[in-house]
């Protein structure tokens, strides 16, 4: 499972070689969250392993970024009593500026530059962009 937040950058730490095949890095994230008209705020410590763990670098504190992570969690027992834990392992980020304004997904590229129509010429690049109305789509398996 993929998850994305979007946040200000508070702390990034150093690389920690946890053992000998295994390093990760640890970074803090500023939530902020307005709900009925009250802003939350949390933090969430994430986590970058192995290869990834210089994707924070070209980042500053205080920077918007979004992150791409997913939840790992462990379970592991000793002297007769079971612990977990919950890792937010980041596998990207990226600038929140560089993301698309007000939330919105981002626009579907236009394959062509002209407005075209599909009135005998099926050269791909005279093909009207694609919006299917449902007289036009055929509902075949192929």
């Amino acid at each position: 499972m993929s998850l994305e937040v979007t946040g200000k950058l508070i702390a990034k730490y150093d690389v920690q070689q946890v053992s000998e095949k295994f390093k990760k890095r640890e970074f803090v994230i500023e939530l902020a969250e307005e709900i009925n008209g009250n802003v939350y705020t949390n933090f969430a410590k994430m986590q970058l392993v192995q290869n990834k763990c210089d994707i924070i670098d070209r980042y500053n504190e205080g920077d918007q970024v979004k992150v791409s992570f997913n939840i790992k969690g462990n379970r592991w027992e000793r002297d007769g009593k079971v612990n977990y834990i919950t890792n937010l392992d980041a596998w990207r980020v990226e600038s929140a500026n560089a993301a698309p304004a007000g939330g919105q997904q981002p626009s579907v590229p236009a394959y062509n530059s002209n407005s075209g129509n599909a009135g005998g010429n099926n050269n791909f690049n005279s093909a009207p962009s694609y919006n299917p109305s449902p007289e036009t789509i055929d509902d075949l398996p192929f």
